[in-house]
């Protein structure tokens, strides 16, 4: 197996919210704590405000945690940042690149600052970059979303780096370019790039070796995606049918059901222990049984968290 590349130890880095709780990385008192392998595809899954952005600036090096330590390929993330820069790769959720230098300028002024040439590395980045090539000479601000991600991606990628940190990468981008960099993502992995990743949509978390599900700025839960699904709690039914605010108000009312939301065009019922699937059963209703998915495991979970008094 082999060594973690990432180590954090009681991280923490937390502030106030205007409801009155914590919010940040490391909400609890022992801080944020988990490893990551190298080579791997690591996914972080959470709501807006779970510290998903805050975690990938600290582990840049770009915040400066209040508690704890973390290093990433070895060097610390406070007492090692210069050399810690030059082995990784940072995409933000926001496009950052300069919109007014062209789609090859951004790739030259990326490899320059690193000191390589776009030459040197261009195969590490060929599979993606070649995608947008034919507009090299466009300004960067002119590209679609799914262009300035490819560019953002390949800029990261530039100078080879041991680690590359994508923040919600493919959120606003058509279904195409989401699967070619996906494709990219993999074959960087099986190359010993490792990979920390969040990501709101859940056929992509599956994609990962391992998830973590973070809310208010810690890890509920940590493992492969099977292992997640395999760990949910409930019997899982899909129910349809009829009047869907009817067919909701009357779920709700159940008491043997844990949880129950929309899914598509059906309704997601969890079945609380030993109870009798018939009490879902009503005139016009269907009912069928279902394995749980990413996202069912990721709702209940979320929803067993008690808020902050």
């Amino acid at each position: 197996m082999s060594q973690p590349i990432i180590i954090a130890d009681r991280l923490s880095l937390t502030y106030p919210s205007p409801m009155g709780y914590q919010v940040g990385v490391g909400t609890d008192p022992e801080g944020l704590s988990f490893a990551v392998r190298e080579g791997e595809i690591f996914g972080v899954i959470g709501p807006d405000g779970a510290g998903k952005s805050t975690l990938f600036r600290i582990l840049c090096s770009l915040l400066k945690p209040q508690k704890g330590t973390a290093r990433v390929a070895g060097y610390d993330v406070v007492d090692e940042y210069r050399r810690l820069r030059n082995c990784i790769g940072y995409m933000p959720g926001t496009f950052s690149l300069y919109g007014d230098l062209t789609v090859e300028e951004n790739l030259r002024f990326f490899a320059s600052i690193f000191g390589t040439t776009v030459q040197e590395n261009y195969h590490l980045v060929r599979d993606i970059y070649s995608q947008i090539e034919p507009f090299k000479d466009r300004l960067a601000k002119s590209l679609s979303g799914g262009m300035k991600q490819k560019l953002a991606l390949s800029c990261a990628l530039i100078h080879r780096p041991q680690v590359l940190f994508l923040d919600e990468p493919t959120t606003g981008i058509d279904p195409i370019s989401r699967v070619d960099l996906w494709q990219v993502l993999r074959s960087l992995a099986d190359q010993g790039v490792t990979i920390v990743v969040s990501t709101a949509y859940m056929d992509e978390a599956a994609q990962c070796h391992r998830i973590a599900f973070m809310q208010r700025g810690q890890f509920i839960a940590l493992d492969t995606p099977q292992a997640l699904k395999q760990s949910y709690p409930y019997a899982l039914y899909a129910v349809s049918g009829g009047d869907r605010l009817a067919l909701l108000k009357r779920l709700r009312s159940i008491p043997e059901i844990a949880s129950v939301y929309a899914f598509g065009e059906t309704f997601h019922v969890s079945l609380k222990q030993e109870a009798d699937p018939s009490v879902l059963q009503a005139e016009g209703t269907t009912v069928a049984p279902i394995p749980p998915s990413i996202e069912d495991t990721f709702l209940v979970l979320s929803h067993s968290e008690k808020p902050d008094e």
